[in-house]
């Protein structure tokens, strides 16, 4: 740790002031606090925050300097890129906040981040209103607690905000009433799947008068055994009468009532409700509904990008472009349908289809089928004979 110097502020600044909301804190329990890994037992919520925050590492992050791109691309010293940045976003989906504190060296300039938990990190704000500090606890003992930290030393991605955006607010606080109606939904569900009694059938004793405890299990299990043994239908005489059974309907409106809480979630976090297995708009086209999910990315991608602009003092863009269009064919229509209405050329298309990796490297360069290919020496034929 020689070569990272904390940056902490001086010591004799303002008394910081908490800004921590207890909503944030107990969003998902009115009566307590629920951790985060709770509300990724419930399949839609996981469903939702695993695409979202897969897709988003899928983008592309640029910054315009390449010591800050190779910090982004390269951004942990316990993670690769891609499960470093899959869980800011995970982070950011569930809390409405994420961190990470920012390593220096000695001459101040950026080396690696460090991911830090919500319960890590203690956000306060100066008393005369100039700036926020963090107090962090970390994992590694030989550094435990470090108070004051500057916040232009700390990654603070955040959802909407009720306080200024000094903080973010989780989108699950929306769904708390939701989530709380659909637990107690399932567990009425298992409850009533638990004490239900589910017979394959019924077999009646028509005149067999009153049958003991014992009888009635013989005659049960003499039933079943010629089920088992023969391989053509059940043969019954005139003293008996079976009835097979079919699923309730109750029971069916029961396992199925819960399903509705799917598009909540998916209303919550912005995107089609058709990406976590529901019916979605029947009315919309796929084109449609791919253009919503893309606006969905985007809007997340902003607070990355005005994050990262800010803290690294360089120009950062997010390009969802790989996240929603994985193999280039939606670009290279596109691109096909511009140069085919001579919008640009084909060597801007197939400049364009290089760049993207749509075409190897090693394509040969576009030809103009409809260029002049007539020599000039067939120029000069024709004047000599003219002349002649």
């Amino acid at each position: 740790m020689a070569l990272f110097k904390p940056m902490n502020l001086a010591p004799t600044m303002p008394q910081p002031v908490s800004i921590n909301d207890s909503s944030i804190i107990n969003f998902l329990r009115p009566n307590g606090y629920l951790p985060l890994d709770k509300a990724l037992h419930n399949s839609d919520v996981y469903s939702a925050v695993y695409q979202l925050s897969a897709d988003l590492t899928t983008a592309h992050i640029i910054a315009n300097r390449p010591q800050n791109q190779a910090l982004i691309d390269n951004p942990s010293a316990t993670s690769n890129r891609h499960g470093f940045w899959q869980a800011m976003f995970a982070q950011l989906l569930l809390d409405g906040n994420s961190y990470a504190y920012i390593w220096r060296n000695q001459n101040g300039i950026p080396q690696r981040f460090e991911y830090l938990r919500p319960s890590q990190v203690q956000v306060d704000e100066l008393a005369d209103g100039v700036g926020l500090l963090y107090s962090l606890t970390f994992d590694e003992p030989e550094i435990g607690l470090m108070s004051n930290v500057s916040q232009s030393d700390m990654v603070h991605l955040r959802l909407m905000s009720k306080n200024g955006g000094m903080t973010g607010i989780s989108p699950l606080s929306a769904l708390q009433e939701e989530l709380n109606i659909k637990n107690s939904a399932n567990d009425l569900t298992r409850k009533a799947l638990g004490k239900a009694i589910v017979p394959n059938g019924i077999l009646k004793i028509t005149k067999g008068g009153l049958l003991g405890r014992d009888d009635k299990v013989s005659l049960s299990n003499d039933f079943a055994a010629q089920v088992d043994q023969s391989n053509g239908p059940a043969v019954l005489d005139d003293l008996t009468e079976y009835t097979p059974l079919e699923v309730s309907t109750d029971v069916t409106r029961l396992l199925a009532q819960t399903d509705w809480t799917s598009k909540q979630i998916a209303k919550v976090y912005g995107i089609p409700d058709s990406y976590l297995n529901g019916q979605g708009d029947q009315q919309s086209s796929l084109t449609m509904i791919q253009g919503m999910y893309a606006n969905a990315l985007r809007r997340y991608a902003g607070s990355v990008e005005a994050e990262l602009n800010q803290k690294l003092i360089a120009k950062v863009t997010v390009d969802i472009n790989p996240a929603i269009d994985s193999n280039g064919t939606s670009f290279a229509g596109v691109i096909g349908t511009l140069a085919n209405n001579k919008a640009i050329t084909g060597e801007q298309a197939t400049y364009m289809l290089k760049n993207i990796g749509f075409m190897p490297e090693g394509a040969p360069e576009y030809v103009d089928p409809t260029a002049n290919t007539t020599k000039g020496g067939n120029d000069n034929d024709s004047e000599d004979t003219n002349q002649g």
